[in-house]
C-alpha cells in the first residue's frame, strides 16, 4: 500500500510539472513524446532502490541511482510546490476580476507569454534552490547551542554537556566520509556525553558496517547512549542493537542508566521508538518503565526519538525529553506539513513543565536538500536552576 501511495503521488507530482512546462518549450512531437516518456521515468526512480533493498539486493550501483532518484525527487517536489502556486495565485487573481466584473481587453498571446516566462522562471529557480540545498545537506552539520536549565541538577552537573545526533541516516547516500565529518565536529565538542536519538540507518548491517565504524571512536567521558527510531525498525532492529552495543553504545530500550559524579546523580532513560510496537510488539515505547525506581529528587532526562512520545514522557515525570525525527523540515516549505504531523518541530519547548529538545537531524533522509533548516549537531548544557 505504501509503494501504491507513493507512486501515486510520485507520478501525479511528476505529470503535472511535466503538462505545465513540456508545452512551453515548443519541442518537437518526438521530443515532446521523449520528454513525458522522461518525466514519468523519473517518478519511478526514487522507489526503485527501495524496492531493491527491501528484496535484499545492495550495492554501489544502487547506492548511485539513489543519490539522482533523490536528488531528482527534490527538484521535482520543489517545482511541483511553486508551479501549483503560481497556477492557483492566477486563478485567483482571475476569479476575483470575474466577480468584480472588471471587463478588460486581454492580449492572450502577451497572457501566454507572461505565464510560460514564469513557468521557466520558476524551474530555473527550483534548479538553482535544488543545488544549492545540495550543497546545505551534503555540507556536514553545524552545531547548536542550548542551555537546558533543571530545578533538580546537582551543583556537580553544573555545565554538564550533552551532545546530541539525530536522524544521520546512514544509508545509500549518507556514507562513511559524512560520518567522519560527523566524528570530527563531536571531537571538537568534546561533551561529557553523547546521545543517538534513533534512525542511525537506513540499511542492513552488513552492508553499512564499514560506514558506521568511525562511531567506535566516538568516545565521551560517561558513554554513548542510544535509543531506536522508526527506521532501526525497517532495517532489521535486532541486528542493528547488536552492531550499536559492538560500536560501544549503552542501548537504551524502555530502560535507564545512573550518572553519578562526587555523590549527585542524573538518570538518562531511553524509550524505544514511539510507533516500535506496530513491527516489533515487545518493544511497545514505555516510558513509565524506563523511569522505573528512579528517585523522584533525581533529574530525569528522557532519550525518545519522536517528539509525540512527550504527552506520556511528561506523565511519567521526566524533566526533559531530547528527541529528533522531524529534521526541522528538513526543507522549506515542507517544515508547515511536518508540524501538522508532530506535538514540536524543531528547537526548544516547555510541555507543562517538561522541557522538550527536537533536534533537525544531523543527516537527511531522501531528497538531499537542506533549505532554510540546516543539518545539526546539539550542544545542550545542563544549567542550574536558580528557585
Amino acid at each position: 500500500m505504501f509503494f501504491v501511495v507513493a507512486l501515486t503521488v510520485f507520478l501525479l507530482m511528476h505529470g503535472y510539472v511535466g503538462w505545465r512546462i513540456i508545452p512551453t518549450l515548443n519541442l518537437s512531437p518526438l521530443s515532446n513524446t521523449v520528454a513525458y516518456i522522461f518525466t514519468f521515468f523519473m517518478g519511478f526512480v526514487p522507489l526503485l532502490p527501495i524496492i531493491l533493498r527491501i528484496n535484499g539486493y545492495e550495492s554501489k550501483v544502487i547506492d548511485k541511482i539513489s543519490l539522482i532518484g533523490y536528488t531528482s525527487l527534490g527538484f521535482f517536489t520543489l517545482s511541483f510546490t511553486f508551479l501549483l502556486a503560481k497556477d492557483f495565485l492566477f486563478q485567483f487573481v482571475s476569479f476575483v476580476n470575474s466577480f468584480f466584473n472588471q471587463q478588460q481587453i486581454v492580449d492572450e498571446s502577451k497572457r501566454d507569454f507572461i505565464k510560460k516566462s514564469v513557468s521557466i522562471g520558476i524551474i530555473g529557480l527550483t534548479g538553482s534552490a535544488t543545488a544549492y540545498g545540495f550543497y546545505n545537506a551534503r555540507k556536514g552539520p553545524k552545531v547548536v547551542k542550548e542551555n537546558i536549565f533543571l530545578k533538580n541538577l546537582p551543583p556537580e552537573f553544573e555545565n554538564y554537556k550533552i551532545a546530541q545526533i539525530s536522524d544521520l541516516h546512514v544509508g545509500p547516500t549518507i556514507k562513511r566520509p559524512y560520518v567522519e565529518k560527523v566524528f570530527d565536529t563531536i571531537a571538537n565538542v568534546n561533551p561529557d556525553m553523547l546521545a543517538v536519538t534513533g534512525d542511525l540507518v537506513d540499511g542492513s548491517v552488513e552492508n553499512l558496517r564499514s560506514d558506521l565504524e568511525p562511531f567506535k571512536d566516538m568516545i565521551a567521558k560517561d558513554g554513548t547512549f542510544f535509543v531506536t527510531g522508526n527506521h532501526e525498525y525497517y532495517s532489521g532492529v535486532d541486528r542493528w542493537l547488536d552492531e550499536t552495543d559492538r560500536l560501544g553504545m549503552t542501548n537504551l530500550i524502555n530502560s535507564n542508566s545512573m550518572i553519578e559524579k562526587q555523590g549527585g546523580k542524573i538518570c538518562i532513560a531511553g524509550i524505544t521508538d514511539f510507533r516500535a510496537h506496530q513491527i516489533k510488539n515487545s518493544h511497545k515505547s514505555n516510558p513509565k518503565k524506563a523511569l522505573n525506581n528512579v528517585q523522584k529528587d533525581v533529574p530525569k532526562i528522557v532519550l525518545a526519538h519522536q517528539p509525540n512520545s512527550i504527552f506520556s514522557v511528561h506523565d511519567s515525570g521526566a524533566d526533559l525529553q531530547i528527541s529528533g525525527h522531524t529534521h526541522g523540515g528538513q526543507f522549506v516549505p515542507f517544515n508547515f506539513p511536518t508540524k501538522l504531523a508532530n506535538a514540536y518541530l524543531a528547537g526548544l519547548y516547555d510541555h507543562d513543565g517538561t522541557q522538550i529538545y527536537v533536534n533537525r537531524g544531523t543527516g537527511y533522509w531522501g531528497p538531499p536538500l537542506r533549505l532554510g533548516i540546516p543539518s545539526e549537531i546539539t550542544e545542550l548544557t545542563l544549567k542550574r536552576l536558580s528557585v
